[in-house]
């Protein structure tokens, strides 16, 4: 099981705009302990020659001028991993969408990216990922939600003026509200005991059936990596073999809710932190000096107008009132008078098309931890 001592890489899976770099920004006031890595895998899906989604599939012009367009998702693994390997005095912490490493379309795929294919892939038949088994092993898994009636909004108006001068996203994309994936994922995740519930962490019943399927798949890529039978191709086969094989077993379950992180920072952070063995300060909730600042622009300048909020803050403090739930007619109307009539109806169906996700996920959200 995690411990404090765990090393394994903390990955932040997420969905737009729930919060997340704020979130972020936080984990970045440690670079004593941890050393972030903010989207990786964007670059591969929206630019390079594996890229997923269709936003800039005829626009060669924007590829290019991304800098991502040559980018592979073994590039993308092949950094974090490299982090992982050289740098024995911080744990990495990633920050990343869902959607960016589960196909969009709502379509298993027929394997993992391509150029990530000569790793081991237990379970292939379920994994809904471009990631073979035998990677999403290495990562300590989380989770971070926002209610829709928040975050389509909010990306919604990414996409339109004025905003979409910054952005580059020109089309609002139904297909990047990115709950479904993040479900997916999640529900993947669980069902092969990678992560488990807190009730069931160090039971008898979990080191039995979940700690099984845990050590069978984690077996089974040791075995592939190590083996005379591994791919030549894979120079860093004997490396993840013995990272690996030093991986503790099943995390728990950890979800945060954005409304929570909003209202209690503090509480939210500290049960967050301790659940996958970070050290809580309170001093992460504030990063005034210049050195942050420098490091958040630098770290967050290829996603352009998506994190001005973010890069302009310099702490994080409870809100003042907590958020209050419009009726179904007052957010229309409040949506109408932003947005349009057509954008009020769009955002309206594209809301109302993620709220079961977002309701499931929910359901396992980290309450927040008080101070003792």
């Amino acid at each position: 099981m995690s411990s404090t001592s765990d090393r394994r890489p903390i990955f932040v899976a997420t969905h737009p705009r729930a919060c997340s770099t704020a979130f972020e920004r936080v984990f970045m006031t440690r670079p004593d302990a941890l050393t972030c890595v903010h989207e990786p895998f964007g670059d591969a899906f929206y630019y390079g020659p594996e890229r997923m989604s269709t936003r800039y599939d005829h626009d060669e012009a924007a590829r290019e001028k991304s800098g991502y367009s040559e980018v592979r998702y073994d590039d993308v693994m092949g950094r974090i991993l490299k982090e992982m390997f050289e740098n024995d005095k911080t744990r990495v912490f990633i920050k990343d969408m869902a959607y960016y490493i589960v196909p969009p379309s709502g379509d298993r795929p027929s394997g993992p990216a391509r150029s990530l294919d000569r790793h081991p892939n237990p379970v292939a038949d379920s994994n809904p990922t471009l990631i073979p088994t035998s990677l999403l092993l290495l990562f300590h898994w989380t989770f971070l939600i926002r209610h829709p009636r928040k975050a389509i909004p909010s990306y919604y108006r990414c996409t339109i003026p004025p905003l979409n001068k910054k952005t580059g996203f020109d089309e609002f994309m139904p297909s990047e509200a990115g709950y479904v994936e993040l479900r997916r994922l999640f529900e993947f995740l669980h069902a092969k005991g990678i992560i488990v519930e807190e009730s069931k962490y160090d039971s008898e019943e979990t080191r039995n059936s979940s700690g099984t399927m845990f050590r069978q798949m984690k077996g089974d890529s040791v075995s592939a990596w190590s083996g005379p039978d591994g791919d030549e191709r894979l120079e860093q086969g004997p490396a993840l073999s013995r990272q690996l094989e030093n991986t503790p077993g099943p995390v728990k379950i950890t979800v945060i809710d954005a409304d929570d992180l909003l209202d209690d920072p503090e509480g939210t952070l500290r049960a967050y932190c301790e659940a996958v063995g970070v050290d809580f300060d309170p001093k992460m909730l504030k990063w005034d000096d210049d050195e942050s600042q420098r490091t958040a622009k630098e770290a967050f300048e290829k996603w352009n107008g998506f994190h001005d909020d973010a890069i302009g803050s310099t702490e994080l403090t409870p809100r003042e009132h907590k958020a209050k739930t419009l009726t179904k007619e007052e957010e229309d109307k409040e949506w109408k008078e932003k947005y349009g009539q057509e954008g009020q109806k769009i955002i309206r169906e594209t809301v109302d098309k993620n709220v079961a996700d977002y309701e499931y996920l929910k359901k396992f959200a980290l309450k927040p931890k008080k101070m003792e």
